[in-house]
């Protein structure tokens, strides 16, 4: 294995973990923290889920609730929370100041990663998402466990800014200095569908990136060769200026994962499409 394939396993391997390097990693001196991301758009029973049977010792995170602001027309269905809170909750969970944490779900990543970018972004270094989640745990013969657990306070310090964002003027920018994803399903970029939003479409300029395209059919992430000619094929190279939004800046935050695993940065735009869309103002595009 040359250089090069050392630096890009690497680069994925600071992105993502698989089931039996964790299980081992668990059963270490230092485990990691272990978070339990399970949401879905329509959905109010991921901590049910979570109750009937987790990952050993992980904790529960809502999503609407702790990785987000209250929604508005004005901030969008998930707005950025407050650090304070952020701080407190991730205390809550037992993150501790250079202690590693694992983000899954039951959804390849697409709402764990939520908390990858979030705590990424307020200067949490190591960071991971399960890849695969909890259906690559179980495959690979891991026992869950039932209940619920009360982690340890930690006693992790926020910085926010470690990660780049855009707002909404930026984002209406962006496409003239480089790529803006989309990270939604193609019918809801192209305006056949919206089954939340104001109104239907996409930022003008913008690319369908749909975020389910970077997952193989068991959920894993497709291997970085396939994912860098999927990118490089939307103008998404290493150096070139990267912007991805989704509905509410949760499925973006999982294509800025992808990126991340291929060694490309890309900023966020958190007000993603419900922010846009309830602002009059803001033109839109329809049509693939």
């Amino acid at each position: 294995m040359g250089d090069l394939d050392v630096t890009q396993d690497a680069t994925r391997a600071a992105v993502l973990v698989d089931a039996v390097a964790l299980a081992a990693e668990l059963a270490g001196d230092e485990p990691p923290v272990l978070l339990d991301v399970r949401w879905a758009l329509g959905r109010t029973d991921g901590h049910e889920q979570y109750l009937a049977g987790h990952l050993p010792a992980a904790v529960y995170v809502d999503l609407d609730t702790e990785l987000a602001a209250p929604a508005s027309p004005q901030g969008g269905r998930h707005p950025l929370p407050d650090v304070a809170a952020l701080e407190d909750a991730a205390r809550r969970w037992g993150v501790r100041e250079g202690a590693p944490v694992v983000a899954y779900d039951a959804s390849g990543g697409t709402a764990a990663a939520r908390a990858w970018w979030l705590l990424r972004w307020a200067g949490v270094a190591d960071v991971r998402l399960l890849d695969g989640g909890l259906d690559a745990w179980t495959a690979a013969g891991l026992s869950l466990e039932p209940g619920e657990v009360t982690a340890e306070p930690g006693d992790v310090v926020l910085r926010p800014g470690a990660l780049a964002t855009v707002d909404a003027d930026e984002a209406a920018a962006w496409p003239q200095r480089g790529p803006l994803l989309d990270a939604r399903a193609a019918e809801r970029y192209a305006g056949e569908v919206e089954p939340v939003d104001p109104r239907a479409g996409h930022v003008p300029g913008a690319l369908s990136a749909p975020t389910v395209q970077n997952l193989a059919a068991d959920g894993t992430f497709l291997p970085a060769e396939t994912l860098r000619e999927r990118f490089a094929g939307l103008g998404a190279v290493p150096g070139a200026p990267v912007a991805v939004y989704c509905g509410s800046g949760v499925t973006a935050a999982h294509e800025v994962a992808a990126l991340a695993s291929i060694g490309i940065e890309a900023a966020l735009y958190p007000g993603s499409w419900s922010q846009w869309s309830n602002d009059p103002a803001r033109p839109v595009a329809t049509g693939l």
